[in-house]
């Protein structure tokens, strides 16, 4: 009790480096078990940076952010780390990520979410290839998330080593060292100077030797890059920035490539000496690769590093990361290591650079997805280790949600979403226009064409939409099942027609015109003038180039659903921090309406091949799935058992509720979930 006072003024006054508030769990206070804060109390001073901690007298912290965490008006803060592993408001059985974002915004200043591990020991940790048990990594990273959070990480927890003390806590020095390292640098990222900062922006290629060098999911790479130099030059920082897109290009691509033989700009090369002298985990990378330099990007003496310096702007080209041939295995094999290349570039980046900050550039890398825990990473997982405390940005595609968590998890990333291209109709390519053409013809026959006219229109149509997988070629229809056949197949082709497909690619600083606009909000189906106008506007503002300034600063990315802008338009505007699913909101109203719809389609397609209702059905529930659809397919499962979601009074999902045979209309279908 001797250690809580109620006055800032009265903490040690430490460190000249920068201010982090830190928020703690007030049981663990006034029981006297802190030796996990402790420890990252001392690893934060020994950095220089004073530091204020605080707790609230419930599980809402935001009145321990507006005393201690302002003065006279102004942050007090350059950055908030939180160290009670829950939401910022509400602890781990509720979270109000409104009221969050509300506070935070306002103080504006990085807030980073660390946890202990509480559901196992830290030697179980340590031990598991997994990290977190589903329960941490849902209370402890995916809800924090939902505030805006980022660079989550263990910094402690209990020990088997501690006996009969084994409620005692305890940092883990070397997880509480690195995320002190993290604060540190993104609070002298904030207090440094636009000028003097230096950025490493990171392009992919992949798969590499297919000229994909400068790729990105919906998204014009260079054209982008382009706008981004142009506005950190704008905002202050020292950047050379190349007059055209193809100038652009060529000093990356091109550049001294003939010289070297190389599919790209050479910025450095790396002896096999250097590699040895400065690679502490050089023993595991030779294990798996040989001998340094290795044969990956490499000229046979040296590491070659791909990309081009303009001014504080390093741009680079992140190396392939598997193995020829086969550039997905390493993600499957835990006790695997990156190439020789693919560890020198990010030392590069670090190290010889001298990054302030890394922006990736697209979706998506594979730093994030290089050997390791799958979340709550240690100090062996190799993500962790490539990054080191450098503040990473990733720009992401606001429809991928699912793999940028891998990111934000595994690689510290805070996400800057971007906003996918607008959409078009699909069409039909040749041989689907064929099989139009007669369709259109069968359509058109008269009632007395000869029947020889008939079965043969009939067997181009099947031969047509074998040749395209819309039919089997064999048996050939008896005259009795051609009309009913040939109906589904115009169905189909209808269908695949009218798909919704992307068009073009997205500019980052170059909101999408009015035509865009107008047929992307039709595309998602709002016709409320209000709330079209409204979100025609968000539309036809860039954010995602101020966000990227912002995000550079050290301010605080808002959070934002991800998925697909035609099934949820609250994801604008883009240039916000991408999360999960709030599971306190999943299905989303929407979801249960489309999934509603989904489930009697199936119900009706089997029903149509002359099986009445099943009694069963599996559904396997894929992640990726419900993340782009609020929960789409859990919302389907529901009503096939005839069952809605049941919310609380806060709007929060409590459970589900039966729907009354008699509205139903039909018999309860049982499903198996996986």
């Amino acid at each position: 009790a001797g250690r809580v006072v109620e006055r800032v003024e009265a903490l040690p006054a430490r460190g000249a480096s920068g201010t982090v508030g830190l928020l703690l769990m007030r049981s663990y206070v006034l029981a006297g078990n802190t030796a996990h804060y402790d420890g990252v109390i001392a690893a934060l001073e020994a950095r220089g940076l004073c530091v204020v901690p605080a707790f609230a007298s419930g599980l809402d912290a935001r009145p321990a952010i507006e005393r201690y965490f302002w003065r006279d008006g102004a942050p007090a803060v350059d950055a908030v780390l939180s160290l009670t592993g829950f939401s910022l408001v509400g602890g781990p059985a509720y979270n109000d990520a409104r009221a969050a974002e509300t506070t935070l915004a306002a103080l504006d200043v990085p807030y980073l979410a660390a946890h202990p591990v509480e559901f196992q020991t830290l030697e179980q940790w340590d031990a598991s290839p997994c990290g977190l048990t589903p329960v941490e990594a849902t209370m402890m990273v995916a809800i924090p998330e939902l505030d805006g959070a980022i660079c989550p990480m263990t910094f402690g927890g209990r020990s088997e080593a501690e006996g009969e003390r084994r409620r005692t806590m305890a940092a883990h020095a070397e997880r509480a060292a690195t995320l002190a390292d993290r604060v540190s640098r993104l609070v002298a990222l904030r207090r440094t100077a636009r000028g003097e900062r230096k950025l490493a922006i990171v392009l992919f290629n992949f798969p590499p030797n297919a000229g994909a060098t400068g790729t990105a999911a919906y998204l014009s790479v260079f054209a982008s890059l382009l706008n981004t130099l142009r506005a950190l030059r704008d905002g202050g920082w020292r950047v050379e920035v190349p007059d055209t897109e193809d100038a652009l290009r060529r000093r990356i691509i091109e550049g001294n490539a003939s010289v070297f033989g190389t599919p790209a700009n050479v910025a450095a090369r790396i002896p096999a000496d250097t590699l040895l002298r400065r690679e502490r985990w050089i023993g595991e990378i030779e294990r798996h690769w040989g001998p340094a330099p290795g044969r990956h990007q490499s000229d046979g003496g040296a590491v070659l590093v791909f990309g081009e310096t303009f001014g504080n702007v390093f741009v680079g080209i992140q190396p392939a990361f598997g193995v020829e041939g086969d550039p997905m295995r390493l993600l499957f094999e835990h006790s695997f290591a990156p190439t020789h290349a693919f560890a020198a570039f990010y030392r590069y980046v670090r190290e010889t650079f001298g990054a302030d900050a890394v922006l990736h550039f697209g979706t998506h890398g594979a730093l994030e997805f290089m050997p390791g825990k799958q979340v709550g990473l240690s100090g062996k997982c190799w993500p962790d280790r490539l990054i080191g405390d450098l503040p990473n940005f990733y720009l992401y595609a606001s429809n991928n949600p699912s793999e940028g968590a891998l990111a934000k998890r595994r690689a510290g990333a805070a996400l800057i979403s971007y906003l996918t291209p607008p959409v078009a109709h699909a069409g039909l390519y040749r041989g689907l226009l064929d099989l139009k053409a007669s369709l259109d013809r069968w359509r058109a026959l008269d009632p007395v064409t000869a029947a020889g006219q008939v079965a043969a229109l009939a067997g181009l149509v099947q031969a047509q939409a074998a040749a395209v997988d819309l039919a089997p070629a064999e048996p050939v229809w008896e005259p009795e099942e051609r009309a009913a056949s040939i109906a589904r197949i115009v169905e189909a082709v209808y269908e695949l027609e009218s798909t919704l497909i992307p068009h073009g690619l997205h500019v980052i600083g170059a909101p999408p015109d009015t035509e865009a606009r107008a047929s992307m909000l039709d595309a998602a189906g709002v016709s409320d003038p209000a709330r079209r106008a409204e979100l025609d506007r968000l539309l036809a503002t860039d954010h995602e180039t101020p966000a990227i300034l912002h995000a550079l600063d050290g301010g605080y990315l808002r959070p934002a659903p991800g998925g697909d802008l035609l099934r949820n338009t609250d994801v604008l505007p883009t240039g916000r921090n991408l999360h999960g699913f709030d599971p306190f909101r999943i299905p989303s109203a929407f979801a249960v309406h489309d999934g509603a719809r989904q489930a009697e389609r199936l119900l009706a397609r089997y029903a149509d091949d002359g099986l009445g209702l099943p009694e069963t059905l599996a559904l396997v529930l894929w992640g990726t799935d419900n993340l782009k659809t609020e929960g789409g397919p859990i919302a389907q499962a529901l009503w096939l058992l005839g069952a809605k979601p049941r919310h609380d009074s806060y709007g929060r999902l409590a459970g589900a509720q039966l729907i009354p045979l008699d509205q139903l209309g039909r018999p309860r279908i049982d499903v198996v979930v996986t």
